[in-house]
């Protein structure tokens, strides 16, 4: 692809309003975990009470997941975005003048992030449902890596950004910016115009179209082996790498090396981002599967050295690995599930995704004191790639290919 190929998206007025409403949208949502942690501590000075206010947003997020791919496949994809977004930002704009004044209580806060679950919940399906319908098919793939561009981008500056905001002004301050940007996105969001979509056939119940959602996720072979699998390797990586992986750092490579190592994976992610622009993936999946066994490396090289080098270039390895995934997971719903289909299908995805994270989270305490921290990230290392290897003994996973190449 030459530059013009790879900014093409950017000519189509819709995904225009798209990008910016998302960039808009992502400035605050990689700044509210920084913020909402600082804020729940200015007013409990308790780990248990951010942990309390966490699940608090978390387990709604998993109740309402379907029912919002059933919305998202019902009603306008960007019309549910506009009013979730205008929900969002009053609740942070509550959640920012209770804290700035001193009133928020600990209960208030829960209260808060329940609702904000409950509608990140509703209106996730649509976002991931809404960009095939705003660029032609063949740009789909430049498309999702501007997004993860973008996405890259302010990954690595927004928590930096939001940390100086706590600093400097208070924890309330940042989480009104987040209020404010969801505001202004939800107004960018207004001006994507899709022509309304035509439903076939008879008028269906919700409870019907949550079965017929269950009933295509269960006999796409590609879409339920692969998220079965991540429900197992979100689980590792949420408990290997985010739990035990900072303890054990910090008495081999130091809270420095794990910094570098955490930089090195956002700066792997953009640097793929910008080689993805330009090589089209052709089996999105046999790849993506491939490349995302990569994020074995760093486990394995924590639990097993104390020099800082590997470690970094272990996740700078594994970040790469992450985008090509992505690029492909996405290429692959959106080029694989028709229209109608596809927010109920991104809602089976994203449910597998989240719902065992919390387990790993729990479980990887107790399995490093009773086993040794080192050794439980070797061998979790091991199982990560051995899961993400094993998605390829399904033909449905390792032969899938770009939607064009489909009847050739």
């Amino acid at each position: 692809m030459d530059r013009g190929t790879a900014l093409a998206p950017l000519r189509e007025q819709n995904f225009r309003w798209y990008y910016a409403s998302s960039a808009v949208n992502m400035v605050g949502n990689t700044m509210a975990p920084v913020a909402l942690a600082f804020a729940v501590l200015h007013v409990s000075d308790s780990p248990s009470a951010l942990g309390a206010v966490l699940a608090a947003s978390t387990i709604p997020m998993v109740v309402f997941l379907l029912a919002g791919g059933v919305l998202a496949d019902r009603l306008p994809r960007a019309l549910l975005l506009q009013v979730g977004g205008f929900v969002l930002a009053a609740t942070q704009g509550l959640a920012a003048y209770l804290v700035i004044s001193g009133t928020a209580e600990l209960w208030m806060l829960i209260v808060l992030e329940a609702l904000n679950g409950t509608t990140l919940a509703l209106i996730f399906p649509a976002y991931a449902g809404l960009l095939p319908q705003l660029v032609p098919r063949e740009l789909l793939q430049q498309a999702n890596v501007l997004q993860a561009v973008a996405r890259g981008t302010l990954r690595v500056l927004g928590p930096t950004a939001a940390a100086w905001l706590v600093v400097g002004a208070g924890a309330g301050w940042a989480l009104a910016v987040d209020a404010i940007t969801w505001a202004l996105a939800s107004v960018l969001m207004a001006r994507v115009s899709v022509p309304p979509r035509i439903r076939t056939g008879e008028e269906t119940t919700t409870l019907g179209e949550l079965r017929e959602g269950w009933t295509f996720f269960r006999r796409t072979t590609w879409l339920w082996v692969v998220v079965l699998a991540f429900a197992f390797l979100n689980a590792i990586h949420a408990g290997a790498w985010m739990t035990l992986g900072p303890a054990v750092a910090k008495e081999t490579i130091g809270a420095k090396g794990w910094g570098y190592a955490l930089s090195a994976e956002s700066v792997g992610l953009l640097l793929t981002t910008a080689i993805m622009l330009r090589r089209r993936l052709e089996r999105p999946l046999l790849v993506g599967m491939l490349t995302i066994s990569a994020l074995a490396l760093p486990l394995v090289l924590l639990g097993a050295t104390h020099a800082v080098v590997p470690v970094v270039i272990g996740a700078f390895v594994a970040g790469a690995g992450i985008e090509v995934f992505n690029l492909g997971w996405n290429l692959a719903m959106q080029e694989h599930v028709e229209e109608r289909m596809l927010s109920r299908a991104y809602s089976y995805d994203a449910l597998g995704s989240l719902i065992a994270m919390p387990v790993g989270q729990l479980a990887y305490g107790a399995l490093g004191v009773a086993f040794g921290f080192k050794e439980v990230l070797v061998i979790s290392g091991i199982a990560y790639a051995a899961i993400a290897l094993a998605t390829l003994g399904s033909r449905s996973v390792r032969e899938l290919r770009r939607a064009e190449l489909v009847a050739a």
